[in-house]
């Protein structure tokens, strides 16, 4: 197998799982990321048995294991009465189904990790404090250009450099970004403040009109995360960091279910965060010569199923086995974007589908709608069942 030295803009979640496959499987790899230290912020993170399976790959699954849960079930409920109106098996059933557990656990716990691993096989494999701002190719190579002047050189680069990415941006163009009519609050709250068994220990999805509500446990269940999306015309930054008002945020959720109302009412008041939503087409195409994308950068997904940070991984994985199995690097990245995209594309789709499910107009549509579909028959048909490590490429 011929090695690369590889340059990998972006130490996301994303970033950092390529460079652990690709230095684990004896490739040179540096990752640049602009940030001056390493940090994540965000709350929760759900990894599936699909990306799980390539997780084990990196021996990582053990320290997942200690800061993350296992939820009982997935459960949709109404958004006042609290109403069950559908469930399915997760923990224990999806282990059995899939071969893998599924986690929920926070995000900065899940990036620790990720760091963790990559400095273990490299100490100085990340560089901080290196903003991107273009590429250059050629038939040898590629050069990485960074805000500071300075330069780096590689046989391959992968943008991992998210939504707003600069890789993607020279090879597909600009791609529009279009509010979709939501906002997403997020706050997490510790579970030593809530009313005891308010909320079992499971992945909960409260529906209504022109809004959802998402809660499910953190770090053993001592905190509780909460997202909430909402319908609205009042348009803000699209960052993860941005403060609004707890008011707001109760009054957005005035009338729901009463452990909706325990969480609110139990947040800390200055820490309730809100960002608009914005929709981006998936790239139909992300690979040049000697570039391609990864993760957001790729096919940027709204937050509805659960799946942006399994993508990341998945691609991961995939793209370290393209490389292995191809003779030249523009073989590879082919191979790795042709066995990608269709997937992609349909977890994109579906996710973008589920914002209208969950916030149909009335009870019952929602109940007619949920109906027509059993959620985790389907999720378990080719979502959660595919595995990154032997799914065939061709």
């Amino acid at each position: 197998m011929t090695q690369y030295k590889i340059l990998i803009a972006g130490a996301g979640l994303g970033g950092l799982a390529a460079a652990s496959f690709l230095k684990q499987d004896g490739h040179e790899v540096e990752v640049y990321e602009q940030a001056p230290k390493l940090e994540e912020i965000g709350a929760g993170i759900q990894i599936s048995a699909n990306a799980m399976h390539a997780l084990r790959h990196l021996d990582l699954e053990a320290p997942i294991r200690k800061v993350g849960v296992h939820p009982g079930a997935y459960i949709f409920r109404l958004h006042d009465t609290g109403e069950e109106i559908q469930r399915f098996a997760l923990s224990a059933e999806h282990e059995r189904l899939h071969g893998a557990p599924y986690t929920q656990m926070h995000r900065a716990d899940f990036h620790n990790i990720l760091v963790d691993k990559a400095r273990s096989l490299d100490p100085n494999m990340v560089r901080l404090g290196k903003r991107a701002t273009g590429f250059t190719e050629d038939a040898d190579g590629v050069t990485l250009h960074f805000a500071d002047g300075s330069e780096a050189r590689g046989d391959i680069l992968i943008g991992a450099d998210g939504l707003k990415s600069v890789v993607r941006r020279k090879i597909a163009g600009e791609v529009p970004a279009n509010y979709t009519g939501d906002a997403a609050w997020r706050i997490t709250v510790p579970t030593d403040r809530l009313p005891k068994d308010r909320l079992e220990k499971a992945m909960s999805v409260f529906v209504g009109p022109g809004r959802h509500a998402v809660c499910y446990y953190l770090r053993g269940g001592a905190v509780l995360n909460f997202v909430g999306c909402v319908e609205t015309d009042e348009v803000s930054e699209e960052s993860w960091t941005l403060k609004f008002p707890w008011e707001k945020l109760k009054a957005d959720y005035r009338g729901w279910n009463p452990a909706i109302q325990a969480v609110i009412d139990s947040a800390d008041k200055d820490a309730c965060y809100r960002w608009s939503l914005h929709d981006r087409p998936p790239a139909t195409h992300w690979s040049a010569n000697h570039v391609t994308l990864l993760g957001d950068a790729a096919h940027p997904t709204l937050p509805y199923l659960a799946q942006g940070a399994a993508m990341a991984i998945e691609d991961a994985a995939v793209l370290t086995r393209a490389l292995a199995m191809c003779e030249t690097i523009s073989e590879a990245l082919k191979l790795y974007e042709r066995n990608r995209i269709d997937r992609t594309s349909r977890i994109v789709a579906q996710s973008t589908a589920n914002r209208e499910l969950f916030h149909l107009p009335s009870e019952q549509a929602i109940r007619a709608a949920f109906a027509k579909r059993n959620q985790g028959a389907d999720r378990n048909s080719w979502l959660y069942s595919y595995n990154p490590l032997t799914v065939p490429l061709s």
